[in-house]
């Protein structure tokens, strides 16, 4: 009797160990623990501890992004952002996602001391914006067209705004005379109007008067060009598009306004000249 029994346990604990190694699906399904309970009994079987895993010492993200701290600093910001405007605004992102409706669309200088959400204290989604050296607008530029265009004629923004600002690089450049390279090109519009407006500029003693001058000369001649692409004399005339110079004052943080009027007569001769059919 006593060798009988010890067979049995021996057959049970073989039948056990073979269901603990290949369980059927239906235990599986049944006792989930069964799983669980082969798992533990390979680790407590082995006698050697599991190996720790494997770190490459030159994937430390101290040592890729040694020099990249403002970039991350970025990415930090930004979930913090996303998280206390999504505190206070619960709805903001869902409603962004679904299309945007800006009423302005902003053209200025690609200067990193003039980001205009923050500068007109406005929340994403108020503003349609184009962005370049200086802020000029080029009859040629196909960037800029394809923006005024999409602004003009799909979103139909209400107002157009052209920002210079103070101390700009570009309008440095324009008023020295070093080469530049491909920026040379890019900024011969504002380099003409400096000729153009040679003496004047030339009364300015003051460097700092003259690079406003002719940052505002520059605003001006932008405002100019926008009023003579046929969408905006189109919006202009049915719905009242208006657009408007600006200078934005990096002593103060305050926005100056350039004088754009002009009067009925100039209005008539530019739209029977650039309005196309």
């Amino acid at each position: 009797m006593a060798a009988r029994a010890g067979s049995l346990a021996i057959c049970s604990l073989r039948t056990t160990r073979r269901l603990l190694s290949s369980p059927p699906s239906h235990l599986v399904a049944c006792a989930p623990h069964l799983r669980r309970t082969f798992h533990a009994s390979r680790q407590h079987s082995s006698d050697k501890p599991a190996a720790a895993p494997q770190t490459n010492p030159t994937s430390s993200p101290a040592t890729l992004d040694k020099g990249h701290e403002a970039y991350h600093s970025c990415l930090s910001s930004n979930k913090e952002w996303a998280a206390e405007y999504t505190k206070a605004n619960p709805d903001f992102f869902g409603k962004s996602a679904q299309g945007q409706t800006p009423q302005v669309l902003w053209i200025g200088c690609s200067d990193s001391r003039v980001p205009e959400s923050t500068i007109l204290g406005q929340a994403p989604g108020a503003l349609f914006v184009h962005r370049n050296i200086a802020n000029v607008i080029s009859p040629t530029d196909t960037s800029i067209l394809s923006v005024v265009e999409f602004a003009v004629g799909a979103i139909k923004v209400k107002d157009i705004v052209v920002c210079g600002h103070t101390k700009c690089g570009g309008v440095n450049a324009t008023l020295g005379n070093s080469k530049l390279g491909i920026l040379d090109v890019w900024l011969q519009p504002m380099r003409i109007l400096r000729e153009k407006h040679h003496e004047e500029l030339e009364k300015l003693e003051d460097p700092e008067e003259k690079r406003t001058a002719l940052s505002r000369l520059n605003v001006q001649a932008g405002v100019d060009t926008l009023r003579r692409i046929p969408v905006v004399i189109e919006a202009m005339k049915e719905r009242d598009l208006q657009v408007h110079g600006l200078i934005y004052n990096l002593h103060t943080g305050l926005l100056d306004d350039v004088e754009t009027k002009e009067d009925e007569s100039r209005k008539e001769t530019r739209a029977s000249t650039f309005t196309l059919q």
